[in-house]
């Protein structure tokens, strides 16, 4: 199964009926997307303000469902409109199947889908991983502005036939916007998408190669370690002298409340004099001593405001995603389709409903879609996401 090659228009319809009414009809079919077109441009390709014109029509055999496509008047090129009831390449109804897969967003077994709502094991795969072709960032994000200037990455290690692999995963703005094979780009290939994604500053936790594929992207990123990984190894150090980690840990947090390269430079040197002379040689005096000599990259912080110093918003999303893994007992089939398993993984995410108690809290909350746009093309979050990959996702 091959990434989107952009050529399939997805539409919002208010019903199957108000879509086999409007399709019957060329004026009203062509005033129906000429509405949808002024009110959500980004879902229709970029030279559609001059002008298109209905090609042709055909049928499809699995759903009795008649489809349309559109030409473009300035390019000729042609487009097929897909009402949003129905999922890609016709292997099913959105409301057959988005039950099933919202429980795939929390690992539930294929098998155990076929026990509910019964069809095959194979039919719910390949339905998930359909939700993978699509770009990443081009889907999740609708205009290049909302872009978060401040993003995290870390790399998620599991296996694929028989050999270790590393996922790239990058998050802003709670979303993820990048899951895919090895270290090898932050942004998805193919989307437009990456021409806009010019982050000021990304947090790590220190592997080369992440850093490497930042630097490599984007020159002028600020690489900023995560403070917080350097304390959870101090704390472990630790071990269950409660008294020896609430001494160690209070003099580590003041380091980090400094707002300055020079008090932060300052108070490292104290740190590094009162390890030297305050704790026993060992594990712990060697982790307090080398958290001292990432000085230079902790004080970089300061020179980015508003980074996320502490990586928690990515950790968040990462016991997820190796939750997932953890279930899936890692990732299976060709690299092609472990890649699309971990894109389906990372869209379900940027998408799926929030739970009653966050919008308990906060009624104003649907989705992680939601908090970044603004807005949702549709209140089912499955509706929601096939409009919003809408040529794929290459529409920024």
């Amino acid at each position: 199964m091959e990434p989107s090659r952009g050529k399939s228009l997805c539409v919002p319809f208010d019903s199957a009926e108000h879509y086999a009414a409007c399709v019957a009809d060329l004026e009203s079919f062509h005033q129906h997307l000429t509405a949808v077109f002024g009110q959500h441009p980004e879902l229709f390709p970029a030279r559609m303000s001059e002008g298109f014109v209905l090609h042709d029509k055909s049928s499809s055999i699995k759903q009795q469902v008649m489809l349309r496509r559109l030409e473009l008047k300035a390019t000729a090129e042609g487009f097929l409109v897909r009402p949003s009831f129905l999922m890609p390449s016709m292997v099913g109804r959105t409301e057959a199947v988005e039950k099933a897969l919202s429980l795939r967003h929390w690992g539930v077994p294929f098998d155990a889908l076929v026990y509910v709502f019964g069809r095959d094991a194979m039919d719910w795969y390949r339905a998930e991983l359909a939700l993978g072709r699509p770009t990443i960032v081009g889907s999740t994000v609708t205009q290049p502005e909302k872009l978060p200037k401040h993003v995290l990455a870390d790399e998620q290690h599991t296996w694929a036939l028989g050999h270790e692999v590393s996922v790239a995963t990058t998050v802003g703005g709670g979303l993820r916007r990048r899951a895919g094979g090895r270290v090898r780009s932050v942004c998805p290939r193919g989307t437009r998408a990456g021409a806009h994604l010019q982050p000021q500053d990304g947090v790590h936790h220190g592997w080369e190669g992440t850093q490497s594929a930042w630097r490599r992207l984007f020159p002028t990123v600020g690489i900023l370690l995560c403070f917080l990984h350097s304390v959870l190894k101090i704390t472990e150090r630790c071990g269950r002298d409660r008294a020896t980690r609430t001494l160690v840990l209070d003099r580590v947090w003041k380091v980090y409340d400094a707002c300055t390269p020079a008090p932060c430079s300052q108070r490292l040197r104290r740190l590094r004099e009162w390890a030297t002379a305050g704790l026993p040689e060992g594990a712990l005096q060697q982790m307090v001593l080398k958290l001292c000599g990432k000085g230079p990259q902790f004080a970089r912080a300061s020179r980015f405001p508003g980074a996320h110093r502490p990586s928690n918003a990515l950790d968040r999303l990462m016991h997820h995603q190796d939750r997932r893994l953890y279930a899936m007992r890692s990732l299976h089939g060709t690299p092609d389709a472990a890649r699309l398993a971990m894109r389906a993984m990372a869209l379900q995410w940027n998408f799926h409903p929030y739970g009653a108690r966050t919008r308990r809290n906060d009624p104003t909350r649907c989705s992680p879609f939601h908090d970044l746009n603004g807005f949702e093309y549709h209140p089912n979050w499955l509706h929601n996401l096939l409009i919003a990959s809408s040529m794929g996702g290459r529409k920024l």
